[in-house]
């Protein structure tokens, strides 16, 4: 599944998909952080160099076997009708839901399902994966190791920057530089694998071992 609300004038708002595979929330959860792009546009007519961020956020989706009770009188649940780009509206029913969860105030809605139900469905998944994440959250606030990692999600604090005319991606977090080349192409286990090992020599230190 997968939701994107595009802007006006090219470029995304959000983005959020899904990732499934083999323990995916291990390999990827130091995605999250602040990505600084460099690059020159097509409509720079001086070669100077634009900067542009984007935030990410890794969640673990909750397991069926995971016990997150959401009781039906926690929430506030709101139907309206889909929209499009501009706000247009792209059909005649209520069909979207948005679902408020009282107790934590997460808020989460569904627009891109075709009936009321699929989309009340999906927010009932991603509530209960926000509320797991929050739940993960907790548990990584007093894992030391993890939180040097990831930084704080401040717009200053980035964790990796993207270079287009240099052709370099380096990560601030471990002092590792690439070809962005190969990052594009889906080649990152270079960075993944040199994050994984800091997270387990800063949890060695940490023990003291």
């Amino acid at each position: 599944s997968s939701g994107i609300n595009a802007e006006y004038g090219g470029g995304f708002s959000q983005i959020i998909f899904q990732v499934v595979g083999e323990k995916p929330y291990s390999k990827l959860k130091f995605e999250t952080g602040v990505h600084r792009v460099q690059r020159i546009p097509q409509t720079e007519t001086q070669g100077r160099v634009h900067t542009s961020t984007v935030t990410v956020t890794v969640m673990p989706e909750a397991d069926e076997d995971i016990d997150i009770e959401i009781k039906n009188s926690d929430l506030k649940i709101d139907t309206f009708r889909s929209s499009g780009a501009g706000g247009q509206s792209v059909n005649t029913t209520d069909s979207a839901v948005r679902i408020t969860h009282l107790p934590s105030g997460l808020i989460v809605s569904s627009q891109d399902e075709r009936s009321q139900l699929q989309n009340r469905e999906v927010c009932l998944k991603l509530l209960k994966t926000k509320l797991y994440d929050l739940e993960v959250q907790k548990k990584q606030e007093k894992d030391a190791s993890f939180r040097a990692l990831a930084g704080t999600g401040a717009r200053s604090e980035k964790v990796r920057t993207y270079n287009y005319p240099q052709d370099r991606v380096t990560d601030h977090r471990v002092s590792i530089s690439c070809s962005l080349k190969s990052i594009l192409d889906g080649k990152i286990d270079a960075i993944i694998e040199t994050l994984q090992a800091a997270e387990q020599a800063r949890r060695i230190q940490d023990a003291n071992l």
